[in-house]
C-alpha cells in the first residue's frame, strides 16, 4: 500500500514540474557607424558620389536597407569636414562579409570606380573611423523616423555617453533599459533611430544613441520636457545610478538628400 501511495503521489498533477515557455525576445540588430573625415571638397564630392551611386545601392541589393548618411550641422569651432554613415545588420557575420560580397558586384564596381580606384596620392578621404554597436534590449531594431520639412533644417542628434569603468557603463545601459529612459524618450516622442552598446570603438566604455527632430526649436522643446519629466527626476535621484557618465559628446547632424531617412 505504501508503494501504491508513493506512485499515486508522484503522478498527482499538482506535484508535477511544468515548464513554462517564455516568448522569445526580438533579435537585436548590430550597427556600423562609419565616420569619414576629409581634407578637401573634392574628397567630399568623390565619396558622396560613391555612397549615393555605389555603396547604398550595393547594400540594398544584398538586402540591407534603412541606411542613414549624415553631415554635421555647421559649427564655427569645428571646421573638419565629415560624413557619417549608419548601416544596420542582422548579425556580426553579415557585417564581416559585406565588403567581400560588394566586390563581387560588377555594377557596384562600375558606379564606384572613382572612389574604389583612387590613386595612393589622391585618396577620397583622410581616414575612416568605424564604430560597431549592438542594439539595446528595449529597442532591438533601428527605427526610421518620419519628419516633415526641409532636410537641412532637421536635427539628428547623435549622443555618446562615456563611463569611467565597464561596471558604470553597464549601469548606464541598465538605466536606459530597466530604468526606463528608453520608455521616457518614447513617451515624449523623441523619434529615436537607435540605441546601441558600443562593442568596438575609440571611446569605450560608451553607449551611443540618435534622436531626431524637425528643427532646432523642436529639439529644444523636447529636451526641456525631458528635463522636467517626473520619471527623469525620479531616475536621477536614485543612488544606484550615480556617476555612470563621465563625459558626454553631442553631435548635431542633418540627412543628405540620398539618405534613407
Amino acid at each position: 500500500m505504501a508503494m501504491v501511495a508513493l506512485i499515486a503521489s508522484c503522478e498527482n498533477p499538482k506535484t508535477e514540474n511544468k515548464t513554462v515557455e517564455k516568448p522569445l525576445a526580438p533579435s537585436r540588430e548590430y550597427y556600423q557607424l562609419k565616420i569619414y573625415t576629409f581634407d578637401t571638397d573634392d574628397q567630399v564630392l568623390v565619396t558622396d558620389n560613391y555612397l549615393k551611386d555605389a555603396y547604398l545601392p550595393g547594400l540594398k541589393k544584398l538586402g540591407i536597407n534603412s541606411i542613414g548618411v549624415f553631415k554635421p550641422r555647421p559649427e564655427a569651432e569645428d571646421t573638419v569636414k565629415r560624413t557619417y554613415v549608419l548601416v544596420p545588420y542582422s548579425s556580426l557575420n553579415q557585417m564581416l562579409i559585406i565588403e567581400e560580397n560588394l566586390l563581387k558586384d560588377q555594377s557596384y564596381q562600375a558606379a564606384g570606380r572613382d572612389y574604389i580606384n583612387a590613386s595612393y596620392d589622391n585618396p577620397p578621404y583622410r581616414r575612416i573611423e568605424s564604430i560597431v554597436l549592438r542594439a539595446f534590449e528595449d529597442m532591438a531594431a533601428l527605427q526610421t523616423p518620419e519628419l516633415d520639412g526641409p532636410r537641412e533644417d532637421r536635427i539628428y542628434e547623435l549622443r555618446s555617453y562615456e563611463s569611467p569603468t565597464e561596471k558604470y557603463y553597464w549601469n548606464k545601459v541598465d538605466m536606459f533599459n530597466a530604468g526606463g529612459e528608453v520608455k521616457l524618450f518614447d513617451r515624449l516622442e523623441f523619434n529615436a533611430v537607435f540605441y546601441g552598446e558600443v562593442i568596438s570603438g575609440p571611446d569605450m566604455p560608451n553607449l551611443m544613441y540618435m534622436t531626431t527632430f524637425a528643427n532646432q526649436e523642436n529639439r529644444d522643446t523636447h529636451w526641456k520636457a525631458f528635463g522636467e519629466a517626473p520619471e527623469w527626476k525620479e531616475l536621477i535621484a536614485m543612488p544606484k545610478y550615480e556617476h555612470n557618465v563621465s563625459h558626454a559628446v553631442i553631435i548635431f547632424l542633418y540627412p543628405t538628400e540620398y539618405s534613407d531617412y
